[in-house]
């Protein structure tokens, strides 16, 4: 199981719609997900039409008072879960601050869901913000993605990602946390600006950023206010077919990276055998 926060301190880069249609994507491809809103304003919830609940939310998991799986839903869609999120989540931040795990309170509570393997992935959809839950979501997550505006501060904001990346690993909190990619956003065709901030970051960031880029379209941007992921509200359209290949990338990533950690889990038990004499 992996666990992938999707962040960007920055607001209104795609961030949350990345988060809902990719996790929708997945779950249609077969896979079992579990998607888990940390933004106070609840805007994954309500893209999943749930903004009606009460009561369910990390809250009282953060503080040590409950289990996460308590606070599971189902979704419309097969094979897709969500934690959602309420304006008590703001609270949180203030009262976790004050104790001494205060980075790690996230990690503790989806333990369980590592232990029992019931989700092959968890996306970690982080507020726009560089506060207390963002920082416990990258200690808890095993890598970030971050979606990133077409734009001219496209690099400036990936700087401070890397940093914060950089700090969450000397802190302690989270040694394993690598950039697991960067997703392209809002595209616009009709500009030159999009495509060379495109080529500007990849020359950067080389293959750490997807090849599939997410195009601007007013599908995309109508979707939450219906409480639809997009492959619900325009299956057929640009903004599905984009996702649904952001889904079939990103499950290629990663299991390009199972089958190189399998390899190096073998040679290893090789070399181990080769020098206690029990290789055949």
């Amino acid at each position: 199981m992996k666990i992938v926060a999707i962040a960007n301190q920055k607001g209104g880069v795609g961030k949350t719609t990345t988060a809902v249609n990719l996790a929708a994507a997945l779950a249609e491809g077969g896979r079992r997900i579990l998607l888990v809103d940390l933004d106070p304003q609840g805007n994954a919830t309500s893209s999943l039409g749930l903004q009606e609940m009460e009561g369910p939310s990390l809250y009282e998991p953060l503080l040590g008072e409950g289990s996460v799986t308590d606070n599971i839903l189902p979704t419309r869609l097969d094979r897709l879960f969500l934690i959602p999120a309420d304006i008590d989540l703001a609270g949180v931040e203030i009262e976790i601050a004050r104790m001494p795990d205060h980075l790690t309170r996230l990690a503790q509570a989806l333990r369980v869901l590592r232990d029992d393997q019931t989700f092959e992935f968890i996306l970690l959809d982080c507020p726009p913000s560089l506060g207390i839950l963002m920082t416990n979501a990258l200690a808890a997550a095993d890598e970030l993605l971050t979606p990133i505006q077409c734009e001219y501060f496209a690099l400036e904001g990936l700087v401070q990602i890397v940093r914060l990346i950089e700090r969450i690993r000397d802190s302690g909190a989270n040694a394993r946390l690598e950039m697991g990619g960067i997703l392209m956003t809002m595209f616009d065709s009709r500009t030159n600006l999009s495509s060379q901030v495109v080529a500007e970051v990849r020359a950067h960031f080389q293959e750490r950023v997807y090849k599939t880029i997410i195009p601007r379209t007013v599908r995309l941007s109508e979707a939450p206010s219906f409480g639809k992921c997009i492959l619900e509200h325009d299956p057929n359209g640009a903004g599905a077919k984009a996702y649904r290949a952001l889904a079939a990338e990103f499950l290629r990533r990663h299991t390009t990276n199972v089958s190189q950690e399998e390899k190096a889990d073998e040679s290893g038990r090789n070399e181990i055998e080769d020098e206690a004499g029990l290789s055949k």
